[in-house]
């Protein structure tokens, strides 16, 4: 009977991983540091930007293989990898994992927005381009009147923020949704699961949470939406 192969384990980050970044960032021996880090880090480092693109969709790049992008992550990595202290609590994977997630946010937020600025105005506000406004879901309005209604809302949400959520942790979730719209202006994201990275940074909760606070705060915010779309102010 031929024997299988043991598959290799699916969990890539390892406490040796932990270890070994410890021993690497402890030693002055260029080529202990090289050693280790060939043989026990960079496919931990490889896997976690891997993981991460795929999860998130972080595909608005320049390169063409998304391997080009890993090498520029993990080049990225290893400069910040000696402000490691896990002293601080901290483990690395959860520590590198956050580098990876920040740099990737700006990464292609950049990018996107370089797309974005060399396709035509028409084609942006055609009714069938990818980047339209869906006018049936905000109504046909023009961009300033939502601009407006956007300001009427958060400003109503945040003065009775506890009586429409009356729970702490549901309050803090709701106002860092509501942080997203105050600076919507400076904050260009496109991508839902980088808006959850985003509230996440602001409020430690999981996603299911922000998801039935966001629910509420969309149930709310359409309500009152058409009322002010007919008679051109709010009345909450």
């Amino acid at each position: 009977m031929i024997k299988k192969r043991k598959p290799k384990s699916k969990n890539y980050f390892t406490q040796e991983t932990e270890d070994s970044i410890v021993l690497y960032n402890a030693s002055i021996d260029s080529e202990f540091k090289s050693k280790i880090y060939k043989e026990k880090i960079h496919y931990a480092f490889f896997k976690l930007t891997e993981n991460i693109i795929h999860t998130f969709k972080f595909y608005h790049t320049e390169v063409e293989e998304l391997e080009h992008l890993q090498h520029e992550i993990i080049v990225f990595l290893l400069s910040k990898i000696h402000l490691f202290d896990p002293s601080r609590g901290a483990k690395a994977y959860s520590y590198f994992g956050t580098i990876v997630k920040r740099w990737l946010i700006l990464y292609t937020t950049k990018n996107y927005n370089t797309k974005i600025k060399k396709v035509d105005i028409d084609v942006l506000v055609q009714d069938n381009s990818p980047h339209s406004y869906d006018m049936d879901d905000i109504g046909g309005e023009t961009v300033d009147d939502l601009s407006k209604y956007i300001d009427i809302f958060v400003n109503h949400v945040t003065e009775n923020i506890y009586e429409l959520f009356p729970k702490k942790n549901d309050a803090q979730i709701a106002d860092a949704v509501l942080e997203l719209f105050r600076k919507r202006d400076t904050i260009d994201v496109f991508n839902k699961k980088a808006l959850y990275i985003y509230i996440r940074e602001i409020v430690d909760v999981k996603t299911p949470k922000i998801t039935k606070v966001a629910d509420k705060l969309h149930n709310i915010f359409k309500s009152k939406y058409y009322f002010y779309l007919e008679n051109g102010h709010c009345k909450f």
